[in-house]
């Protein structure tokens, strides 16, 4: 059972040595783990670029690249993965120097079997328990937030999967979709679940920025660099350094920001407006756009090389009518964000209304979708949301087969045809239904008479 059940560990041993490299696999294979050896730090770099690793057993002492260096590497490459580091010059300076550099632990050789299986356990029990919380926190984070991406579609399944494989990463990310189906949501997803998360996520609308404040918005400029400029002003690379940079609509940026843009990438450094010293970043860029910037290439609109930079992975939303099955989860989602300052909380949505919403084809997509859910809970006072409540989406599905008339429009008709679904489900019973109307009932017997509805 204890094999079935770690049979999916992976670990990695780098030793010099083919005999410690067999005498730790025999451990490790009695144990059911999956086990790799290499002979060097250089081919421990170039293993771990093709396969993943739970835990890396790490000799110090190797000719070429050293354990030291080897570590750093590695923790450049994945800062979370588990390093145990084996060395037969014992050293409290080497350990510790080793630990600081992200290693977990150290064991001495030689070493028994129980030693090196007691150090492993707990080693990859430390990293269950580190996989566990950062899995509580994402939880804890999601319950917490009003904005959460919504869906249990294939495709968004499938989007969720390119969220979890890249956040931990640095590469660069393009995320392309039409006009609301949730760029900026995918974008601080990647960064809530990154490394860089409590650090800041920096987000700029660059169809909303004015070209010639664009240099200073982005880079900063120094007092007195031109006229207006009274302070010293830090720009937004500066305040995302460590964190994330979000471009937003970056289809939109003029070709000279493009280039500038470009080289920030290329020599990790801004130089702000005005001043002589370059200033080194560290952020995770990640863009977005609607439009398809590979036609823009060839109207000569967008730069290829910026293209290819922040291209390296791209990640592309469906539009809402593609995954009609997310829109129930979508509105009672949405139901509850907007609920929360409503006197009679909405907990339902008419069967027929539900219809209408999965009929539309939402050219606004999500965003379109989260405001009419608002504009509708504007309209009603009850707890259940009816296809009256949705005027501007029957208006608009006028001559479509849906189950309610087609061509009703008028404010008139819907509260006719309200009144009388309220008066059904209480079975006629008025009294019940001035109630449920938030009406009295000689308003009621008035609407009643109104419409023709005492037959």
């Amino acid at each position: 059972m204890k094999q079935e059940a770690e049979e999916s560990v992976r670990i990695l041993i780098v030793d010099d040595e083919k005999v410690m490299q067999e005498s730790c696999a025999r451990v490790f294979l009695k144990e059911g783990y999956h086990v790799s050896a290499v002979y060097s730090g250089e081919e421990a770099i170039e293993r771990f670029d093709r396969e993943s690793f739970d835990l890396v057993l790490l000799d110090l002492k190797m000719p070429g690249m050293g354990g030291i260096e080897t570590l750093q590497r590695l923790k450049e490459k994945d800062p979370g993965l588990t390093v145990l580091i084996m060395t037969g010059y014992p050293s409290i300076e080497t350990a510790v120097k080793a630990v600081k550099l992200g290693a977990y632990d150290y064991i001495t050789k030689p070493f028994t079997p129980d030693v090196l299986r007691i150090a492993v356990s707990r080693a990859l029990e430390r990293q269950s328990l580190i996989i566990e919380n950062q899995h509580l926190r994402m939880q804890l984070r999601a319950k917490n937030e009003a904005d959460v991406i919504v869906g249990q579609s294939e495709e968004m399944r499938n989007v969720y999967e390119l969220v979890r494989r890249i956040a931990p990463t640095d590469s660069t990310v393009l995320i392309t979709g039409e006009s609301g189906t949730g760029k900026e949501l995918i974008a601080r997803a990647i960064h809530n679940y990154s490394l860089r998360e409590n650090r800041e996520f920096v987000a700029v609308d660059c169809s909303a920025l004015v070209e010639t404040l664009l240099e200073s918005e982005l880079f900063g400029h120094v007092k007195g660099s031109f006229t207006g400029a009274i302070h010293t002003k830090y720009g937004s690379f500066e305040l995302a350094n460590g964190g994330t940079f979000f471009f937003d609509e970056i289809g939109n940026l003029s070709l000279d920001t493009q280039s500038k843009l470009l080289r920030v990438i290329q020599e990790k450094e801004i130089k702000p407006v005005g001043s002589e010293r370059a200033i080194k970043i560290d952020v995770r860029i990640i863009a977005a756009t609607n439009q398809d910037l590979q036609q823009a290439i060839a109207r000569k609109t967008f730069r290829e090389d910026l293209y290819y930079r922040l291209n390296v992975f791209p990640i592309h939303l469906p539009l809402l009518k593609e995954r009609k099955e997310d829109i129930p989860l979508l509105v009672n989602h949405f139901l509850k964000k907007y609920n929360r300052k409503r006197k009679i909380p909405v907990t339902k949505v008419d069967q027929e209304a539900m219809k209408m919403l999965m009929d539309y084809d939402w050219p606004g997509n999500v965003r379109e979708l989260e405001n009419t859910v608002e504009r509708a809970l504007v309209l009603e006072d009850g707890d259940t949301l009816f296809p009256q409540c949705f005027p501007w989406i029957v208006q608009s599905t006028r001559g479509r087969t849906l189950s309610i008339n087609p061509g009703i429009c008028s404010l008139e008709e819907m509260e006719k045809q309200h009144i009388k679904r309220v008066l059904t489900e209480t079975k006629g019973h008025r009294g019940k239904a001035a109630h449920l109307l938030e009406i009295d009932r000689k308003t009621l017997y008035q609407k009643i008479k109104k419409h023709d509805l005492d037959k």
